[in-house]
């Protein structure tokens, strides 16, 4: 659920009125926050939708609670709607659904997984002083200016790859074929160390030099990739306080990559 600010939602509040009034709080179930035409929105479900404000950065308040609770009446009311209008069993409507139970149950399936298998404060520890340890007598972290294009098959990063070698620049096509967001950027990943990479990343990226383009496509589990390094650059490593959030990110990642890795492994997938 998207929010604007509290003050462009402000007519909601007038809406809002209208319609609780209609309910005594005895004339509720417990645990329900409103009824709309007998269909009962539930506390829960108002609290889903506080947490999907507040990760959007909103300030919980009562005004900010009243506003989800407007907004999922005005959903229920077009969901009633499009029931009346036939809309709900349409093509549109099933494959819509479709996709979006297969999104959700993707997401459950990965938090349920992580949630079974957490990155623990002594698993970053532990890898910040791997890294530490593996930075050598120096002492200095390499990091990594970064471009990527990412196409859907092979074919078509041999094909970008083609147009980069006969001289088009690594952001023209990527502007041109990626399918990455950053492809307005013309690619532009930013600094990143090797470690914060996927394997399949890291070893391409460390045997570049300044301005070189992977030799080959690199296959990754969204896709297939090409990389450019742009620049390359030592600095002192970070603290553990400061280092932690990223590690921590980065074995989650990892995680969830290995993951990934054991299904595809056991599935029977036919790409045409």
């Amino acid at each position: 659920m998207k929010f604007t600010s509290i003050r462009l939602l402000a007519s909601a509040f007038i809406l809002l009125g209208c319609v609780t009034s209609a309910y005594s709080q005895d004339a509720l179930p417990i645990n329900a926050a409103a009824s709309v035409n007998g269909f009962i929105i539930s506390n829960d479900t108002v609290e889903q939708g506080i947490q999907a404000a507040l990760s959007q950065g909103q300030k919980d308040s009562p005004e900010l609670r009243k506003v989800v609770l407007s907004k999922l009446i005005e959903i229920t009311l077009l969901s009633q709607q499009a029931d009346k209008d036939g809309l709900a069993n349409s093509d549109r409507a099933n494959r819509q659904l479709a996709l979006i139970r297969q999104n959700y149950l993707a997401d459950l399936e990965l938090s349920t997984f992580m949630s079974k298998n957490p990155v623990s404060e002594a698993d970053v520890q532990a890898e910040y002083d791997r890294e530490v340890a593996s930075l050598g007598s120096q002492g200095m972290i390499v990091e990594y200016k970064v471009s990527d294009i990412a196409v859907a098959t092979e074919a078509e990063a041999k094909a970008a790859l083609v147009r980069i070698k006969k001289g088009e620049s690594f952001d023209k096509v990527a502007k041109s074929v990626s399918l990455a967001p950053n492809k307005v950027q013309g690619g532009a990943v930013g600094w990143v160390q090797a470690g914060q990479t996927l394997p399949q990343i890291a070893s391409v990226l460390i045997t570049l030099s300044k301005g070189q383009v992977s030799p080959a496509p690199i296959q990754m589990p969204q896709g297939w990739y090409l990389i450019k390094l742009e620049d390359k650059k030592s600095t002192k490593p970070p603290t553990f306080e400061q280092a932690k959030a990223a590690i921590r990110n980065g074995l989650v990642q990892k995680k969830q990559f290995e993951f990934l890795s054991q299904l595809r492994q056991g599935a029977n997938i036919v790409v045409r």
